[in-house]
């Protein structure tokens, strides 16, 4: 007897509009119908124009700030429950609060999975997310994870540069392993950069570990924030005889003045992808950012979820 496959039915978080109307077309299906009003408090409340009753409800939103989009991507999934979805997959392609993923200080919070018990409560029955800050938060969730890889992004477009001494670069001691795993793709070495911090968003110092003379290097990261790690970072690289620099970063969250240091940097180009919506205004003024669409990958995820598929057959990187 064939499987019997249910209707799917894909709904965008205001927060990922851009991202989740790609994918639908990528996909080959628009995006259902539904609405998201405020009361005069600014209490949020969505609801579907739809029906979704016995559908897989595949539910796009990033979770960056503000925390409104938490908030949504939490209501939308209990509606979802409550209108007797079949399937609910939360398409969290940045998840937000991954960088508290431990007790790294007495007194703390650890936000990952506080999140990942809120996405979990809501309703959800499994999650889709993209280049996590730490593999270990899969293990967060008591529900499947599909933990997408963004190397299957970057490394064709890594390919196309044809650097000729190419050497790949973590910009912290955090990142290494990430690094390291990139760098199988080209049989590339890997130096890293060991930073002290004085506090978040602060660096006290930075040395090389390895020999970057005349080499191309990449710098490879899983999220840019303030954009300060990467653009130090860069900086150092060059000084110690590099030929050039450039950096690879999944998550743009930048915040503050990220875009301007990245144009002030020596940076030859930061590569990102679009599972964050970058500041229009800001990013008219930043030529170095280049931008690589996520929304085949997740296209291809979302329909192997529902035809019970494989999901590292994704990862085929060429």
């Amino acid at each position: 007897m064939p499987l019997q496959f249910n209707t799917v039915k894909l709904f965008a978080g205001s927060g990922t509009q851009e991202l989740a109307e790609k994918i639908s077309k990528a996909y080959g299906k628009p995006l259902g119908d539904k609405t998201l009003s405020k009361f005069s408090d600014g209490e949020i409340q969505p609801f579907y124009n739809e029906s979704v009753r016995g559908s897989d409800v595949f539910v796009i939103q990033s979770t960056n700030q503000p925390t409104d989009n938490l908030l949504e991507l939490l209501l939308m999934i209990d509606a979802a429950k409550r209108a007797s979805a079949h399937y609910i997959t939360a398409v969290v392609p940045y998840f937000g609060f991954a960088r508290q993923d431990r007790k790294d200080k007495p007194r703390v919070a650890i936000g990952a999975k506080l999140i990942a018990n809120l996405i979990t409560a809501a309703g959800a029955h499994r999650i889709m997310t993209m280049d996590l800050h730490a593999a270990q938060i899969q293990g967060f969730f008591d529900i499947p994870v599909d933990h997408l890889d963004g190397a299957i992004i970057f490394v064709p477009y890594i390919k196309s540069l044809n650097l000729e001494n190419l050497v790949i670069a973590s910009p912290d001691m955090g990142g290494s392993y990430r690094a390291r795993t990139f760098a199988k793709f080209f049989n590339a070495e890997v130096i890293i950069c060991d930073k002290r911090r004085k506090r978040a968003n602060e660096i006290e110092s930075m040395s090389i570990i390895g020999d970057v003379t005349g080499m191309d290097v990449v710098l490879i990261d899983d999220i840019c924030d303030t954009a300060g790690t990467l653009s130090k970072a860069a900086a150092l690289i060059m000084e110690n005889g590099a030929k050039s620099v450039r950096a690879v970063c999944t998550h743009a969250v930048l915040s503050g003045k990220a875009y301007e240091t990245i144009e002030n940097s020596v940076l030859s180009e930061m590569i990102v992808t679009d599972t964050i919506q970058l500041n229009p205004e800001k990013a008219a003024t930043c030529t170095k950012i280049k931008v690589l669409s996520t929304d085949k990958l997740f296209a291809n995820a979302i329909k192997n979820v529902n035809e019970h598929g494989s999901i590292s057959d994704l990862f085929n990187v060429e």
